[in-house]
């Protein structure tokens, strides 16, 4: 039995949320061992990123399981709002790491700490670094193929945690070295990491609140729909398109003008012909179309602008 695409895409997500959740154990487990061998700041401020990678991409599984759930009575537009809902939790729990990093960071430079078995603690960031770059690139896959928001802003903040275990390896690298100021590089680099890890969280939660907003599908699109319309050779007009996405659906909305002796019969199968050809370049899309009869001289009629 051939799988639909949707179906495919139903699978494609749900493994991406599984495949973070056990990336996100497996690097806490290994973290925590190092921090234990090193007391190392900059790794226990990558240990406090992975837990709160671990919680976040928990919420990432089970919104994106409810988001794939059919609408139904109570929620005639589907549940893929659970996304954005997730990418706010999301930045919700990285922004509060990022604040605990910094106050911590802060404590330890005015009371610096030796680091001991640094070179323990080099391999395991750079084994960190390993799995992280195969699970960015699955995740990477995936957003090409599904669109998800979910998925973008678990690999979002997964891509910043590339930049925060280099960040911890210079640090354990500098901590070698014999200069006075080597001690503090350890806390200096835990607060850059944190500072880095607020502004991925400001990203993931402003696109979250767009999306709950109902903010418009993107200029391009929107014109590309537009030219679709208009290159129907019975319309003559597309006004008041509205757009927004939820989930994986992209929810479209748009009036035809029509001429108004065209039999209801045409004109109807006039809005199927155009919402078929939307949904060829927006799969899975919820198209509504609403056909307006225009009396013209001519048989012409102004089109009007998609964003209006």
């Amino acid at each position: 039995m051939n799988e639909t695409p949707s179906h495919k895409t139903d699978q494609l997500l749900k493994r991406a949320t599984y495949a973070s959740v056990a990336t996100a154990l497996l690097l806490v487990g290994v973290k925590f061992a190092a921090w234990l061998a090193t007391g190392s700041l900059s790794i226990l401020a990558s240990l406090i990123d992975s837990l709160m990678d671990v919680m976040a991409s928990f919420i990432n599984l089970m919104a994106i399981r409810y988001s794939l759930i059919s609408a139904d009575d109570d929620h005639s537009f589907g549940h893929g709002k659970a996304e954005a809902l997730a990418g706010l939790g999301q930045a919700s729990f990285i922004a509060g790491s990022a604040l605990i990093l910094f106050m911590q960071g802060i404590k330890r430079l005015t009371s610096p700490v030796p680091i001991q078995a640094v070179g323990l603690g080099l391999g395991i960031m750079a084994f960190s670094i390993l799995a992280t770059l195969i699970l960015i690139t699955f995740q990477r896959y995936v957003i090409k193929k599904t669109k998800s928001t979910a998925i973008r802003a678990d690999s979002l903040h997964y891509a910043t945690d590339l930049l925060t275990n280099v960040c911890t390896i210079v640090a354990l690298l500098l901590t070698l070295t014999r200069f006075s100021w080597a001690p503090i590089m350890d806390p200096l680099f835990s607060i850059i990491i944190a500072l880095i890890i607020f502004r991925s969280a400001w990203q993931i939660g402003s696109e979250a609140v767009q999306l709950l907003m109902d903010h418009q599908l993107p200029q391009e699109q929107r014109e590309l729909i537009q030219q679709i319309a208009l290159g129907h050779q019975h319309v003559l007009g597309m006004h008041d398109l509205r757009t927004r996405q939820s989930g994986q659906i992209a929810i479209i909305q748009l009036h035809l003008d029509l001429k108004a002796t065209l039999p209801l019969a045409q004109a109807h199968s006039i809005g199927k012909d155009v919402e078929k050809l939307i949904r060829e370049s927006f799969p899975g899309a919820d198209v509504t179309i609403h056909q307006d009869p225009v009396l013209t001289a001519a048989g012409m009629a102004v089109t009007v602008d998609p964003g209006q």
